[in-house]
C-alpha cells in the first residue's frame, strides 16, 4: 500500500487511551518526566488503560492536537501532512502500530499487529552474520515463553546468550578479587601496572569499571551520545584476551570501561563494555581489538551491530534524550531495545498474532522507531525524531 493511499484513510483516537497533561499527573509519574518536561513542546502522556504491550507513552504537544482532533473519526488533518512532510506517513504509522491511533479497516476501525501487515507489509528479517541469527532467535524464543508481563519478558530478552553458571565458574569466580585475580590485574597481575598508569578505578553498581586517568569526570549529559563497544569473547578466552583488549581500549582512548565483577558477570555477553563519544574512536579502538584478537572464540551480544562477521565486537548507542526520560536515565541501547521488543511481542499476542507473526511485528515496530533491525544499527532517525 502507497503513502498516498495510507494517509487518504480515516482515523480515529483510541478510546481506551487517555491523555494526561503533565501537569495532572501523579508526583512520582511527574517526578520521573521532570527533566523531558523542559523540553520545548512537551504535553503529557498517554495511558492505555489495561492495554497490553506499549502502555504509557510521553507525547508533545503536536501529537497531543491529533489525538484530540481524531476523538471524531475523520481524515488525517491537513496540518499534519503539511507539517510532517515525508514523515508523514512513518509517524502516522507508528502511532497505529501503538494503537494511539486506529484505522478503518473494512466495517470497523484497527490498529496494532492485527492491521500493520496489511497497512505496509513486513519488512525482511533479519541480515547475516552470527549477531543477526542471536538476535532472531532471540526474539523467537522470548514469543514462546509463557510470560504476560513486559519486565520478565524484558530480562528474557536481554539475558539471551548468557553462558550457563555452572559449579565449576561459582567456585573460579566467586569475587570481584578472584575476577581481578582472574584477568590478571590484581597486585602483582600481568597487567595491574599497565591498568593503573592509564585507568583510575571508578565506583559503579554491578560491575569493575575505570575512567581514563587525566579526565575530569564529566557530569552526565542527557544530549550527549555515548557509543558503546562490546568485547565479547567467550568466558574460556577471557583471561588469555584480556591484556590486547586493555591495550587497545588505552590506545583507543576508550573514556570508560566495564567489566562483570563475578561468575555471574563474566558469562553475560555483554562481559566487557567500553565508552567513546563518538564512532570513530570506536571504530579505531575496534580495529585494534579485532587485530589483536583475531581467531578468538566469540560469545556474541544479541541486538548490538555487529563489526565482523563473528559476533566477537559490535557496537550500540545509549537511547536519545527522550527515550531515557520516558523509561528511566539508566535506561541502555540494549535494555531500550528489549524492552521495546517485550512491549510490542506482548500487543501483539494481545491481538491473536502469537502463532508465529509476533516477532514479525516487534520488529516492525521497532524500524518504525528508526532502528535497522536487519543489522541492528541505531538510525539517525530515532535520534533526530526522539
Amino acid at each position: 500500500m502507497g503513502t498516498a493511499e495510507i494517509l487518504s484513510r480515516e482515523f480515529r483516537a483510541n478510546p481506551r487511551y487517555q491523555l494526561v497533561p503533565s501537569d495532572r499527573l501523579p508526583g512520582e509519574e511527574r517526578r520521573a518526566l521532570a527533566d523531558l518536561a523542559q523540553e520545548p513542546g512537551f504535553y503529557g502522556v498517554l495511558r492505555a488503560g489495561g492495554a497490553a504491550g506499549l502502555g504509557l507513552r510521553s507525547v508533545d504537544r503536536d501529537t497531543a492536537l491529533l489525538f484530540l482532533t481524531l476523538r471524531e473519526p475523520g481524515p488525517l488533518p491537513s496540518y499534519v501532512r503539511g507539517a510532517l512532510g515525508e514523515a508523514a506517513e512513518r509517524t502516522v504509522v507508528r502511532l497505529v502500530a501503538d494503537g494511539v491511533l486506529e484505522v478503518r479497516d473494512g466495517e470497523g476501525f484497527a490498529s496494532g499487529a492485527a492491521v500493520l501487515g496489511r497497512l505496509q507489509g513486513w519488512g525482511e528479517e533479519v541480515g547475516s552474520g552470527r549477531l543477526a541469527a542471536l538476535s532472531l532467535a532471540a526474539l523467537r524464543y522470548a514469543q514462546a515463553l509463557p510470560v504476560d508481563d513486559v519486565s520478565r519478558l524484558t530480562w528474557g530478552l536481554y539475558t539471551y546468550n548468557r553462558s550457563p553458571l555452572t559449579p565449576r565458574w561459582q567456585r573460579a569466580l566467586p569475587s570481584a578479587e578472584a575476577v581481578e585475580k582472574h584477568l590478571g590485574i590484581d597486585p602483582g597481575g600481568a597487567h595491574r601496572q599497565r591498568l593503573d598508569r592509564a585507568w583510575a578505578r571508578l565506583s559503579m553498581a554491578g560491575w569493575l569499571s575505570w575512567m581514563t586517568r587525566g579526565r575530569a569526570r564529566a557530569s552526565p549529559s542527557w544530549s550527549s551520545a555515548v557509543y558503546k563497544l562490546y568485547v565479547s569473547p567467550a568466558p574460556e578466552a577471557l583471561a588469555e584476551s584480556f591484556g590486547a583488549v586493555l591495550d587497545a581500549l588505552t590506545a583507543a582512548r576508550a573514556f570508560q570501561f566495564k567489566v562483570g565483577p563475578d561468575a555471574l558477570g563474566l558469562l553475560r555477553p555483554d562481559k566487557i563494555v567500553a565508552y567513546f563519544h563518538g564512532f570513530e574512536p570506536l571504530a579505531r579502538a575496534a580495529d585494534v581489538v579485532r587485530e589483536r584478537l583475531g581467531g578468538t572464540p566469540a560469545q556474541g551480544v544479541p541486538f548490538t551491530s555487529g563489526i565482523g562477521e563473528d559476533g566477537l565486537i559490535s557496537w550500540g548507542i545509549d537511547p536519545p534524550r527522550t527515550e531515557r526520560a520516558s523509561a528511566g536515565a539508566g535506561e541502555s541501547w540494549r535494555l531500550w531495545l528489549a524492552r521495546r521488543l517485550a512491549g510490542a511481542l506482548l500487543a501483539a499476542r494481545g491481538q491473536g498474532e502469537a502463532g508465529g507473526e509476533a516477532w514479525r511485528f516487534a520488529l516492525e515496530r521497532l524500524r518504525l522507531e528508526g532502528v535497522d533491525t536487519a543489522t541492528w544499527t541505531p538510525g539517525a532517525l530515532l535520534w533526530r525524531e526522539g
